[in-house]
């Protein structure tokens, strides 16, 4: 018996040490393989996996066991399931539904309600006129959703204060990571409004000017089949979209 929890420990050890440490591309699906089929993700999460290259995501975020994580605007709350399960007990999420989008339907009401059921999530419904996380947190992660804060219904300079926000709650060296769809070079910041869609050099642009730095990026969603033109949900494209990842760092 003592035999057995020795190795299961170890195995426990081992585990924990592949995520904290170093991930790449390539090791992602094997590190990650246990928080994809907790049973806190749904049938219909684990269905998108595939597409949204879930475990390549986590590792270019650097996620980890016993982090804590901030999942900004989580739309269905898919990101901050797989948070919850990979950043585990010991670790925390926050997760933010903003009160705009709360009022806009009741779906994303209902996915906030749900998420914040899970023992290691607290769920937050701050307006985008004034987010708020708390501090010393060691991600802020925001996926296909960063665009909407040009969007023309939602309050002036929602982009600079969600900015500020994330750079005033990371700890020193803490990353940023923005998943957005790609609009074509050097689009307009309107296209939000028509293609839901951003050029990521704004979103670049942006981001340094709260004080960040670039730290990484990542081609794995890019889909060369995407002419960049179409809204996000045409039919032709919706699913499918070619999109861009990117990670900043809190200096320090």
């Amino acid at each position: 018996m003592r035999h057995s929890l020795f190795l299961a420990a170890t195995a426990a050890l081992a585990l924990t040490t592949a995520i904290a440490g170093p991930v790449t591309a390539q090791s992602a699906p094997g590190a990650y393989a246990a928080a994809l089929a907790d049973p806190v993700r749904t049938e219909a999460d684990r269905a998108r996996d595939a597409a949204r290259h879930t475990a390549e995501t986590l590792a270019f975020a650097r996620v980890a066991p016993g982090q804590s994580v901030g999942d900004m605007i989580i739309g269905g709350g898919y990101f901050t399931r797989v948070f919850s399960a990979a950043v585990g007990p010991q670790g925390h999420v926050t997760s933010w539904q903003p009160t705009e989008f709360v009022a806009f339907a009741a779906a994303y009401a209902q996915a906030l309600t749900d998420v914040g059921l899970l023992p290691n999530v607290t769920a937050v419904d701050y307006s985008l006129a004034a987010p708020e996380w708390p501090h010393g947190l060691d991600l802020i992660f925001t996926a296909q959703n960063y665009h909407d804060l040009h969007l023309s219904q939602v309050p002036d300079g929602s982009a600079s204060r969600a900015n500020a926000a994330a750079f005033a709650a990371l700890k020193p060296g803490g990353y940023y990571v923005v998943v957005d769809h790609f609009a074509v070079a050097g689009a307009d910041l309107n296209v939000a409004n028509t293609l839901h869609r951003i050029d990521p050099a704004a979103v670049k642009a942006e981001v340094e000017a709260a004080g960040f730095v670039l730290d990484g990026e990542s081609e794995v969603l890019v889909n060369p089949d995407d002419p960049l033109t179409a809204s996000v949900f045409d039919p032709s494209i919706r699913g499918h979209t070619s999109q861009f990842m990117l990670r900043f760092r809190k200096p320090g």
